[in-house]
C-alpha cells in the first residue's frame, strides 16, 4: 500500500503557510497567481515571498508555471500542499496526531489511517478528483452549478463537504453510517469501522436477511428524501455479526431530481445482481418500486440541499409549506413558554422588592420626567441647528471614505489582472524590447 508523505509537515514554518494558504486563495481567481499577489495576500515581502515560493516549489508544494508567450511567472498549489494546509489544520485542532499507511483507494478518493494523541484509529477520506479514473466529473455530478470551468482542488473540496454533511445528518437520524469526527478542505475524518469491504465476501450466515436488510435501506433513505445513487458492493462494510455500513455519499440526491427513478430501480438493480451473482439467490418477493414504495417521512434532501430538491420545490409547495408551518408553531411555542418564564420571574422580583422601595423608585422616575420635559424645550433650537452642521460632516466623511474605498478596489483590480502599476508595466516592455534585439544580432 502507499503512503502520503508527510515528513516534510513538521518543517515548515508559518510563514510557509501563509504562503500556501496566500496561493490558495488566489486560485479563486487565477489559474497561476503572481508573485507580487502572494505577497499582498501573506503580507510580506516580495523579497521574502519569492523566496519562501522556490522552497515549497523545490519540495513540489506549489508548481511554478512560466508561460513564454506572454512572459508571465505564476503559482499553483499542488495535491500535495493542499493535503498539507489542511492535515495542519486537523494537527492543530487535535483531530490527527500521527499518520499511518493507505488501506482503500477509489475513483475518486484515498484512504488512510490515522491516530489521536489518545490512540484511538479513525479513517482519514482525502478525495483526490481529477484522476484518470474519473474526469468525466461535468456530466455526473452537480458541483459546476452555474460555471463553466472549476479546478481539481476545489471541486474535491465541494465534495468533501458534501460527504461531511450527509455523513452526520445520516448519522443523527440514526442511518448505519460511520461517525463523522472532523473534516477540512479536501479531507474527512470518520470513524474507522471494523469488517470487510462485501466485494470479498464470499459466504454469509444468512443472505436472505442481509438482502432484506439493504432493500429496506433503499426505501428507508427514499422515505426520507435521499437516494444513494450508487448503491453497489464496494460501498458497503460487513462486520463479523453481519452489521452493515454505508459509505460514500457525495453522489447522493433528492427523490424529486429529475432521474429520481432511473437512479432509485438502478441501485435496487446492483442489489439483485449483487447476490445472483456471488450467491445464487433471487428473492420470491417483489423488490421495491419507486412509485409504490416510497412515501416521504422527512425532508432530509431539502436539509442537505441535495441534488435536485428544487424541482420539488416547484411542484409541491404544499406538502413544504404544511411542513414549514409545524416548524413555526413550534418555534413560536417555545417563545410564548420563553416569555412566560421571564414574566414570572419579574413577578417574582416584584413580589420580593418592599412597597417603601417601590413609592421611592415612582418619585425618582418622576423627578426625571419632569426635568427630561423642561430641557427639552429649552435645547430643541440648539439641537436642530446641530444637527445640520453634523449632518454636513457626516456627508463630507462619507463622500472621502467613499472615494478612497474606490481607489484602493482599483488597486485591487489592477493588481489582481496582473498589472502592478504602469512603472512595472513600463519595466517589462523594455525587456522584451532588449529580448528581440539580442535574439535579432544573434
Amino acid at each position: 500500500m502507499g503512503k502520503l508523505d508527510v515528513s516534510m509537515l513538521r518543517y515548515l514554518d508559518p510563514e510557509s503557510f501563509r504562503v500556501l494558504t496566500a496561493v490558495e486563495m488566489g486560485m479563486k481567481n487565477h489559474e497561476s497567481v503572481p508573485a507580487a499577489l502572494v505577497a499582498q495576500i501573506a503580507r510580506l515581502s516580495s523579497g521574502g515571498a519569492f523566496k519562501v515560493l522556490l522552497h515549497l516549489s523545490k519540495h513540489r508544494l506549489v508548481y511554478r508555471e512560466i508561460k513564454a508567450s506572454s512572459a508571465h511567472i505564476g503559482y499553483r498549489l499542488t495535491n500535495r500542499g493542499y493535503d498539507y494546509l489542511a492535515l495542519r489544520v486537523l494537527s492543530k485542532r487535535d483531530t490527527i496526531a500521527c499518520f499511518g499507511s493507505e488501506f482503500g483507494t477509489g475513483k475518486e478518493s484515498r484512504i488512510y489511517v490515522v491516530t489521536n494523541d489518545e490512540r484511538e484509529e479513525f479513517a482519514l477520506k482525502i478525495h483526490r478528483l481529477g484522476q484518470t479514473s474519473f474526469r468525466q466529473l461535468k456530466n455526473k455530478r452537480d458541483y459546476h452549478a452555474k460555471r463553466n470551468t472549476m479546478s481539481w482542488i476545489y471541486l474535491s473540496r465541494i465534495s468533501a463537504t458534501k460527504e461531511f454533511a450527509f455523513m452526520s445528518v445520516l448519522y443523527e437520524h440514526e442511518f448505519p453510517v460511520p461517525k463523522p469526527i472532523d473534516h477540512n478542505r479536501h479531507c474527512v475524518v470518520m470513524e474507522l469501522v471494523e469488517g470487510h469491504p462485501f466485494h470479498k465476501v464470499k459466504e454469509l450466515d444468512d443472505v436472505g436477511k442481509t438482502y432484506d436488510e439493504l432493500m429496506n435501506l433503499i426505501v428507508k433513505l427514499a422515505n426520507n428524501g435521499l437516494i444513494h445513487g450508487d448503491f453497489n458492493e464496494f460501498n458497503w462494510i460487513i462486520g463479523d455479526d453481519d452489521k452493515l455500513t454505508l459509505i460514500d455519499f457525495p453522489q447522493m440526491m433528492s427523490i424529486s431530481h429529475t432521474n429520481a427513478k432511473f437512479y432509485f430501480d438502478r441501485d435496487v438493480q446492483c442489489v439483485k445482481d449483487c447476490f445472483y451473482s456471488k450467491f445464487g439467490f433471487e428473492s420470491s418477493e417483489e423488490a421495491p418500486n419507486f412509485d409504490v414504495d416510497v412515501k416521504r417521512e422527512a425532508f432530509l434532501d431539502k436539509k442537505l440541499a441535495a441534488s435536485g430538491y428544487r424541482n420539488y420545490v416547484k411542484d409541491a409547495g404544499e406538502d413544504i409549506d404544511f411542513f414549514e408551518e409545524k416548524e413555526e408553531e413550534n418555534e413560536k411555542e417555545e417563545e410564548e413558554e420563553e416569555d412566560e418564564d421571564e414574566e414570572d420571574e419579574e413577578e417574582e422580583e416584584d413580589e420580593s422588592s418592599s412597597p417603601e422601595d417601590k413609592k421611592t423608585d415612582d418619585a425618582v422616575v418622576r423627578g426625571i420626567q419632569e426635568l427630561e420635559v423642561e430641557s427639552s424645550e429649552d435645547d430643541e433650537e440648539e439641537c436642530s441647528s446641530k444637527k445640520e452642521v453634523k449632518k454636513e460632516e457626516k456627508i463630507k466623511k462619507w463622500v472621502r471614505s467613499h472615494e478612497s474605498r474606490e481607489k484602493k478596489k482599483q488597486r485591487k483590480r489592477r493588481l489582481m489582472k496582473g498589472e502592478a502599476g504602469y512603472h512595472n508595466k513600463n519595466k517589462r516592455e523594455i525587456r522584451q524590447t532588449v529580448k528581440a534585439s539580442i535574439h535579432s544580432f544573434f
